[in-house]
């Protein structure tokens, strides 16, 4: 097997956690350094994670040991700067969503990893689940039919029980273009795209129903329309469960998942014929909904996430740089990306 690459992670906020556990394990990587401008954050990220170093400054990290590869964590208004930093040093980037909070500010730091001959990739790790694939897979061998409709619906109780609605001390995704659900809607756009063709309309309804003036806004609706194929995207920090739906609606049958609590539900045409159709796909399906019980009770004993898919995502983009393939996200994906985000954020596709 080649050499190890040399790793280290700027910012040990909470999604630290996830990124840091596959460098712990990875065959792939040697991890040389963990910085945070809290020693005690980032001593802590040191000995937990088994780094070779722990620092305050990401400058002096990248001098001394000199990484192969860099994991930029910290706040998205900071992405930037640092990537430019850590690009110009020679070293590739894997970067947080959103990687910038504007599509201009992409289209810069996607010119200087070129002009760096650095490879660039944000963290679209929702797209590497398990349940994602499954339904990529079903309309790849054409069992949903021609994909019709498209919906990601996001419910996550951001106001109460949340870091997000501290106002004494507020976190710094309020300051991003749309709040603090700008910090969500990179999940849920890429995720649409994944299904959608170019977006040719696009209509969205930005609100802050809670109406304090820590929230730019509380809650998100959009329609997008590509070609023939209908989009929404929804967010909403008030209704409950929380939840993470992904819906793929084609003219055979639909597929959708909770990624929150993965399952994997299809509705298609069974070889039963049309009347024997709904009761095989009701014992199917069931039979799915009591497996994924089971698994999903056991990951909760054992305090498992929904990141499997950032797992996943950073073992091919490992590989994919030692190897020297392409990576698993392409400058296309992020840009597509970038570019919706910025369009559901315009004023003359509001409602």
């Amino acid at each position: 097997m080649a050499t190890a690459l040399k790793a280290a992670v700027i910012g040990t906020g909470g999604i630290s956690k996830e990124h840091l556990n596959f460098l712990q394990k990875s065959e792939r990587a040697h991890l040389v350094g963990v910085c945070d401008l809290s020693p005690a954050a980032a001593n802590y990220a040191c000995q937990r994670f088994g780094a070779d170093s722990a620092y305050l400054d990401y400058r002096q990290m990248l001098e001394k040991a000199k990484p192969d590869v860099v994991h930029v964590l910290t706040p998205p208004q900071t992405h930037k700067s640092i990537a430019t930093d850590c690009l110009e040093a020679g070293v590739h980037v894997i970067c947080e969503k959103p990687i910038t909070p504007t599509y201009a500010e992409f289209k810069e730091l996607w010119s200087i990893s070129q002009n760096c001959e650095r490879h660039l990739i944000e963290d679209q790790n929702y797209r590497f689940n398990e349940p994602i694939l499954a339904i990529e897979q079903l309309v790849a061998a054409g069992t949903l039919g021609e994909v019709q409709e498209v919906e990601v619906r996001m419910s996550l109780d951001i106001r109460s029980n949340s870091p997000y609605g501290d106002a004494n001390l507020p976190h710094p995704v309020h300051k991003l273009p749309a709040g603090v659900i700008h910090d969500f809607i990179t999940h849920l756009s890429y995720l649409a795209l994944r299904f959608l063709p170019d977006c040719e309309r696009i209509s969205a309804a930005w609100s802050n129903h809670g109406g304090d003036s820590l929230f730019k806004y509380d809650d998100f609706d959009a329609t997008i329309i590509g070609g023939s194929v209908h989009g929404r995207l929804r967010f909403s920090c008030y209704t409950q469960p929380d939840c993470f739906m992904v819906t793929v609606r084609g003219s055979k049958g639909y597929a959708e998942t909770d990624l929150f609590q993965p399952y994997l539900r299809c509705v298609v045409p069974r070889s039963g014929g049309k009347q024997l159709t709904p009761l095989i796909n009701q014992f199917v399906n069931g039979w799915e909904f009591m497996s994924a019980s089971l698994i999903n009770f056991r990951r909760k004993i054992l305090q498992k996430t929904p990141y499997e898919g950032l797992q996943r995502l950073l073992d091919q983009t490992y590989q994919a740089l030692i190897e020297g393939k392409p990576l698993p996200i392409s400058f296309e994906d992020m840009e597509r990306t970038s570019r919706l985000v910025e369009a559901l954020l315009a004023e003359e596709n509001r409602r």
